[in-house]
């Protein structure tokens, strides 16, 4: 008997491409690649700082009015024209095509450094076990663990305790990589993103009973009304909601790339966005239910403690575990659920990478794997396991989420709203398969509300960034790693377009037209 994961390994082998054997594995998947890192350290302060519990309603609005629909736009341009985001794109027209690989670019970038925080994770997984950053979690952090250079700019004096964890996350990725969709990706996500939430869980139901856990619920749900009618919250409940879904660098185009041609679309998106949602309440439920004991442990107020990204994680939760009791249960459940979320988000965002080139080159999985992670592992291994990787991982990720994700989400929807005008027939697509109708309102949604608050952001950040240097860092290591990346991510997206396809990966390839002739057909039925 041939097994779902059969066939899709035959399909693979004759040449087609490979599909989710069923759709709960994309979800897995889908939610995996959403339930990142940012939404255990970045959500809890982005609610607690503009609103608190009144935030909810600028961020269900934000969820509503603008994530779930760019959701709904990668699933139907991924699933319409089976292929990575530089393929879709392309199938939609020739134009569109440099998105696509501005989108791929964009993905190199962040997996570049992203494997670091998760090999960060790693070790401080172990340091749990021992509190092995003493009293002092910063300095332990900056000086004894990474041994920040004082110097910002790039230097190459190694952190064997990061090299070498950095190293076995490459392995392992790799490795999930070659395997493909079915036996690597989906695999791999139904067991880290289980893994995930049942160690989260814990650590949220440990949490709320240390001493202060409710003074840090209260810090994080009271509502303070007043906010609402500050246009800097929705601006923040918007600019999080285009980051937290995955949406608009490739990603989602890639996977709904990998569904059955009858698969619910909407409805799956619905379970994803949803999902992703819940978890980042239980996300701030945890968090700010610990920060609550670290004021409370530090006679101070939980204002005094909370702070964001990387300083909440291997700073705020290490002192949090030196202290609480069962800390060493709290750090291991807190940085154990760092790495499977982080290891998820990995594989998702790097196969954006390895879907294109096998697509451009017409290369199979494990030519195309080796191709793409081997080269991307060097630079991250080269550039952050090192005194000075933590300025360019910061300098990296301020600069590619604003001018690259968001910018290539600006002109993406210009081009296929107001451009292409191809809304319609994207909307007629999702119709037919899907349980949740798009109709004139998402349409609306996609080419007025987004392309306003892409451009809002876009704007505000433009003019910060410009006015005052991102963290005072050197404006020569700006003009480089910052400003010089941002404007070269579309201009190697260009030049990307003029290599050619490969005969084998035909932009008209007979999968793709048995796929488009059989919606067709039931459309006109």
């Amino acid at each position: 008997m041939t097994t779902p994961s059969d066939a899709g390994a035959a399909a693979a082998a004759a040449g087609q491409r490979e599909v989710f054997s069923s759709r709960r594995l994309f979800i897995l998947s889908a939610i995996g690649s959403a339930v990142g890192l940012g939404n255990i350290w970045r959500f809890p302060y982005i609610a607690y700082e503009n609103g608190g519990g009144a935030f909810i309603i600028p961020y269900l609005a934000a969820l509503l009015t603008a994530g779930i629909p760019l959701l709904f736009l990668d699933y139907a341009l991924g699933h319409k024209f089976r292929g990575s985001a530089p393929l879709a794109y392309r199938r939609l027209h020739r134009m569109v095509e440099p998105v696509g690989w501005w989108q791929v670019l964009v993905c190199f970038v962040i997996a570049v450094y992203y494997a670091v925080i998760i090999a960060w994770a790693i070790m401080y997984t172990g340091f749990s076990v021992t509190t092995a950053w003493g009293d002092d979690a910063s300095a332990f952090f900056t000086g004894q663990f990474l041994q920040v250079s004082e110097t910002v700019g790039i230097g190459f004096d190694y952190v064997a305790a990061v090299v070498w964890p950095l190293l076995a996350v490459w392995v392992l990725t790799i490795v999930i990589m070659v395997a493909g969709v079915n036996k690597g990706i989906a695999r791999a996500n139904s067991i880290f993103f289980p893994l995930l939430m049942v160690m989260f869980v814990i650590l949220v139901v440990q949490s709320l009973f240390l001493p202060g856990a409710i003074d840090g619920l209260n810090a994080f749900f009271t509502p303070d009304w007043a906010a609402l009618a500050n246009p800097g919250v929705w601006a923040a409940a918007y600019g999080h909601t285009f980051f937290s879904l995955s949406v608009a660098f490739g990603i989602m185009v890639t996977y709904s790339s990998y569904l059955k041609r009858k698969t619910d679309l909407t409805g799956s998106g619905l379970v994803v966005a949803f999902s992703n949602g819940g978890f980042e309440i239980l996300a701030g439920i945890g968090v700010f239910a610990a920060l609550g004991f670290m004021a409370f442990t530090a006679g101070t107020s939980v204002a005094d403690v909370a702070v964001p990204g990387i300083g909440l994680a291997f700073i705020g939760f290490p002192t949090i575990a030196s202290a609480a009791p069962f800390g060493t249960l709290i750090g291991i459940l807190f940085f154990g659920s760092l790495v499977f979320a982080g290891m998820a988000s990995l594989v998702s965002i790097l196969e954006v990478i390895i879907a294109a080139v096998e697509d451009k080159l017409g290369w199979g999985r494990v030519p195309a794997t080796l191709v793409v992670s081997i080269p991307t592992a060097l630079v991250s291994l080269a550039l952050f396991p090192t005194t000075t990787g933590l300025y360019l991982l910061d300098v990296s990720d301020a600069f590619v989420n604003i001018f690259g994700i968001l910018a290539g989400a600006l002109v993406l929807v210009i081009l296929v709203a107001w451009v292409l005008r191809s809304l319609p027939s994207l909307s007629h697509h999702l119709n037919l398969v899907s349980s949740l109708k798009m109709r004139r309102t998402w349409i609306l949604l996609i080419a007025v509300l987004v392309p306003i608050l892409l451009g809002y952001i876009m704007i505000n950040e433009f003019i910060a960034k410009i006015t005052t240097p991102y963290e005072g860092y050197p404006l020569d290591f700006l003009a480089v790693f910052g400003w010089g990346m941002a404007a070269l991510l579309p201009v190697l997206a260009i030049l990307l377009t003029f290599i050619p396809w490969s005969a084998r990966s035909k932009l008209h390839n007979p999968e793709y037209e048995q796929h488009q002739a059989a919606f067709e057909e039931e459309a006109g039925q």
